[in-house]
C-alpha cells in the first residue's frame, strides 16, 4: 500500500547484474518496473517467478516492462554513454544513473600463488565483463610478471572461448604490428598504460612509486573505480583476492545507498 512506482533499466554485461537493485525495491515496499537487458532477459524472469510463488505478494510488485514513462523514481545502469541518454531522459524523476566503471588491484611482490589464483577469478569470473572484475593491475617498480602470469595458466581454458580468443588474436594483432611493448601468456595480454578501460583479454598494468602515492591516485579516480583489490592493509577498503564478484548485501554500487534512496521518495 503507497508504493513508489520504481523504474529499473537493468545491465546486461553478467547475469543477474541488477538483482540487488530490485531486491531493494521490494524491501523497500514499492513496486519495480523492470525494463530488461537483451543481453539478459531470460534468467531475472525465471528468478522472480520462483520469489512469487514463495510469497505470492510479490506477484503484484514485479512488473516487466519497455517502456519506463511517467515512474515515480528510476534506477538506470548502463555504459558511459546511455548514462547520459538517462540523465538527460529521467532528469525530471529521481533517479540513481550508473555508468561505467572498472576495478584494480595493487600488488606488493609479495603475493602467494594462492593470491593470484585468487586474483585470477576476480579477473576472469563472467569473461571479466563486469565492473567488479579487475581489469588494471598497479605494481610497485622493478616488478617481475613471470610468476604472474605463469600462475595465471590456470585459467588457459577461457582462451578456447571463441569470442575472448577473437579479441585476443585481434589486440595481440595491434600490438605485434604497433610494435607496443606486451606481455602475453597465449591467451592473456598485459601492457603498460595509464588508461584504466582495457579491451577484452586485455589487462593494463601501471608502475608505483610507493603505497602512499597509489591510494592517492585511486583516491583522485574513485568515480571511475568500483573496486580495490589487494593483499595489503594499507589500501583504504581494499577487497581480499578472490572476492571482487562476492559483494555483501549492504555493498551498494558507486557508493550510493540505494536503500536510502528509495526510503526517501516522496
Amino acid at each position: 500500500e503507497g508504493g513508489k512506482q520504481v523504474g529499473i533499466v537493468m545491465a546486461g554485461n553478467i547475469p543477474l547484474v541488477g538483482f540487488h537493485d530490485l531486491l531493494c525495491v521490494l524491501i523497500s515496499g514499492h513496486l519495480a518496473f523492470i525494463k530488461l537487458s537483451s543481453q539478459d532477459s531470460k534468467l531475472l524472469p525465471k528468478l522472480t517467478d520462483l520469489l512469487i510463488s514463495i510469497e505470492p505478494v510479490f506477484g503484484d510488485l514485479i512488473h516487466y516492462v519497455t517502456q519506463l514513462k511517467n515512474k515515480d523514481a528510476v534506477i538506470a545502469t548502463g555504459s558511459d554513454n546511455s548514462a547520459r541518454y538517462f540523465k538527460q531522459y529521467f532528469s525530471n524523476q529521481p533517479n540513481i544513473i550508473r555508468k561505467n566503471r572498472i576495478s584494480c588491484a595493487v600488488l606488493t611482490g609479495k603475493e602467494t600463488e594462492e593470491d593470484i589464483v585468487a586474483l585470477g577469478k576476480d579477473i576472469f569470473s563472467y569473461y571479466g565483463l563486469g565492473c567488479r572484475n579487475v581489469s588494471k593491475l598497479y605494481v610497485p617498480k622493478e616488478y617481475d610478471f613471470k610468476k604472474l602470469l605463469h600462475t595465471l595458466e590456470s585459467f588457459e581454458e577461457i582462451g578456447n572461448h571463441s569470442k575472448w580468443r577473437n579479441n585476443y588474436d585481434y589486440n595481440k594483432s595491434i600490438y605485434l604490428v604497433n610494435r607496443e611493448p606486451h606481455l602475453d601468456n597465449g591467451f592473456l595480454l598485459l601492457r603498460e598504460s595509464t588508461q584504466l578501460v582495457s579491451p577484452l583479454s586485455v589487462i593494463y598494468y601501471e608502475e608505483y612509486e610507493s603505497l602512499d602515492s597509489i591510494t592517492k591516485k585511486i583516491a583522485s579516480q574513485q568515480d571511475k573505480i568500483q573496486c580495490v583489490v589487494s593483499s595489503t592493509v594499507e589500501i583504504p577498503n581494499g577487497i581480499p583476492f578472490g572476492k571482487a564478484q562476492y559483494p555483501e548485501v549492504w555493498d551498494y554500487a558507486d557508493g550510493v545507498d540505494t536503500l536510502k534512496f528509495l526510503s526517501e521518495l516522496k
